[in-house]
This record gives structure tokens, C-alpha cells and sequence, in this order.
């Protein structure tokens, strides 16, 4: 997508477990700032699958108006 010139808002994998629960919360309050900020959320599901943190994030995009696209469909 950056090669089609958009700009790219992405969460940042981390390979290591974020035992603090303050960190956990800080996060998934920066994922909706990132909501915030895009025209369009798309939702990367291999398999389909779609955990409980993303399924609030689709919800909170939703009740923004926010287009939401699946790289795969919703199972």
C-alpha cells in the first residue's frame, strides 16, 4: 500500500509477552488512536481468524463510519 502512496499505520509485532497490564491497556489505546487517524481499517486474518482484541477494533472502526476490509473473509 505505501507503494500506492498511501500511508500505512500498522501495529508493530512484538515477540516478546507484555506481562504489564497498564502496557497491555496503553496499546490497545494507541491501536484506536491509530483508528482514529485512518480512512480505512484492514484487517489482516490468515485463516480467517479474528481475535477478541481486533473484534473491539472493528467494532470501534464501525462506529466511526470507518470502511473496514478483510484480507480474508470473516469466519
Amino acid at each position: 500500500m505505501t507503494l500506492e502512496l498511501a500511508i500505512v499505520l500498522a501495529p508493530e509485532a512484538a515477540d516478546v509477552p507484555v506481562p504489564d497490564p497498564s502496557l497491555v491497556r496503553a496499546l490497545g489505546e494507541l491501536h484506536l488512536r491509530r483508528i482514529d487517524l485512518s480512512d480505512e481499517v484492514r484487517i489482516v486474518n490468515p485463516g480467517g481468524y479474528i481475535g477478541a482484541a481486533t473484534r473491539r477494533e472493528i467494532g470501534y472502526a464501525t462506529t466511526l463510519g470507518k470502511r473496514v476490509t478483510y484480507l480474508e473473509p470473516d469466519s
